[in-house]
């Protein structure tokens, strides 16, 4: 999708995409994890990492720029949830780093297009 798209729905902002690109690739992690740990970190991952992008949903359909604000900084802090969860199921080694590390970047840089986001808002506010 080019810069130039017009927005007229949250499903045409990048980072709902990028969010959404970031659940899917936990789903399929989590995919390969013990049966034992369906409801134990299996869960916890899948959860944040819907959090993120239904947050970034939620908020775009807000009335007011500070409940957007107030949603985006809920999906950061979803982001930095799925961050620990990624890295702890690397030590426990459930994840190998090889399989983990390209998506705790993408979780970096989703993070770094949140905040600009947020502080685009804050400055039309």
């Amino acid at each position: 999708m080019n810069s130039n798209h017009e927005i007229r729905s949250y499903r045409d902002l990048r980072v709902w995409q990028k969010g959404m690109d970031i659940a899917e690739k936990c789903y399929l992690l989590t995919r390969n994890y013990p049966k034992q740990e369906m409801y134990g970190m299996s869960s916890q991952i899948q959860r944040a990492a819907v959090s993120v992008p239904a947050n970034i949903a939620e908020g775009y359909g807000r009335n007011s720029k500070g409940e957007y604000v107030q949603f985006l900084r809920v999906a950061q802090g979803s982001l930095k949830e799925l961050e620990t969860h990624l890295i702890l199921s690397v030590r426990v080694k459930l994840a190998t780093s090889d399989v983990a590390n390209p998506i705790l970047e993408e979780c970096e840089s989703l993070g770094r297009m949140i905040r600009s986001l947020i502080r685009s808002i804050q400055a039309s506010m």
